[in-house]
């Protein structure tokens, strides 16, 4: 079935979730480039969705919550969509698509509000799958007649970001003549690496050939301080000061990432520098379905066949990847 002449992804969440639907717009332009893509996102990842050269018109949760049920049907009908495409299921965007009359409404019916809200529902289930979060992405243009990707490294050329030109303060942060490596030692939620891990990787690294660079919100910069040494001749601490497109920037700037699954993590890798994911084997924050999608992306987990996490506890094991492999991943 042919895809309209104008699509809407709707992918209103955290930022390394909107990182990955990056590819689902690439996908759609790979098939259709005549296509008129508009994404529906939150406010705070407007920076990455502005670098991306597939999607021709942003429009954000926010601003429809502010114009009101009314408002948002309004705005969404504007667009001319002829299709809305439920990357991430909202059920008030969902509920405004369908008052704004979008011909092609498609969700997963595993929500049951689509079952109201969507005349199209593809069947399958996140959280059993061993596909990436990108390829799930995609399972929903299934009623386009859009194949799957081979695998996920196919849709490495399709990502299409790209990072903005550098102001003189983020030039500031990165040292010449060194390696340029950004550690981003915590994270919102979860298990991750550990700081004492962090700290280990400092100390290993060769101060006359690497630049450490230090990044986190301010409350996570609060916390790591006191267990990182913030005040190491190669360390420049960055933490707090670094709004998103800055973030950004900086990336584009900087040769390595360091991270467990979070954003920034994603984002690194979609820009191309070299990025080392740290993973547990728990489903469904495994490998498998959250490494880093990017030319020189890496996921390293401690033991493939983890016991604990194969039962989906709480597990450590991502505590226990050396920093000598890290180390190594770098220096390669």
């Amino acid at each position: 079935m042919k895809l309209p002449g104008s699509v809407i992804l709707s992918r209103p969440d955290a930022l390394g979730d909107a990182v990955v639907t990056t590819t689902t717009a690439g996908w759609i332009k790979h098939h259709a480039p005549a296509t008129h893509l508009t994404v529906v996102i939150k406010e705070y990842t407007r920076a990455v969705w502005e670098r991306c050269v597939h999607v021709d018109r942003i429009l954000t949760l926010e601003e429809f919550q502010q114009a009101g049920e009314r408002g948002a049907a309004d705005a969404l009908r504007s667009t001319g969509a002829g299709a809305i495409v439920h990357v991430f299921p909202h059920r008030s965007v969902a509920q405004w698509a369908k008052a704004a009359g979008i011909p092609r409404r498609i969700g997963t019916s595993h929500r049951w509000w689509h079952w109201t809200t969507c005349n199209e529902r593809v069947a399958f289930s996140r959280k059993r799958s061993d596909l990436h979060e990108a390829q799930l992405n995609i399972r929903l243009l299934e009623p386009f007649g859009i194949p799957m990707p081979a695998s996920v490294e196919a849709l490495v050329p399709h990502i299409g970001l790209s990072a903005p030109p550098a102001s003189p303060q983020v030039r500031a942060l990165v040292r010449p003549g060194v390696r340029n490596i950004i550690l981003h030692p915590l994270l919102g939620s979860g298990v991750g690496w550990g700081l004492h891990n962090f700290r280990q990787l400092i100390a290993a690294l060769d101060a006359d050939r690497h630049h450490v660079i230090l990044t986190g919100t301010a409350t996570e910069a609060a916390r790591y301080r006191s267990e990182l040494p913030v005040q190491a001749a190669h360390v420049t601490d960055a933490g707090g000061r670094l709004p998103l497109p800055a973030l950004m920037e900086l990336m584009g700037l900087c040769d390595a990432l360091v991270a467990a699954s979070t954003g920034p993590l994603h984002l690194a890798a979609a820009l191309g520098i070299r990025t080392i994911g740290l993973y547990s084997m728990r489903r469904p924050i495994f490998p498998a379905r959250w490494r880093p999608i990017g030319a020189d992306a890496h996921a390293l987990v401690h033991d493939p066949a983890c016991p604990q996490c194969a039962t989906g506890a709480a597990c450590d094991c991502i505590q226990h990847i050396s920093p000598g492999r890290v180390l190594e991943l770098l220096e390669r």
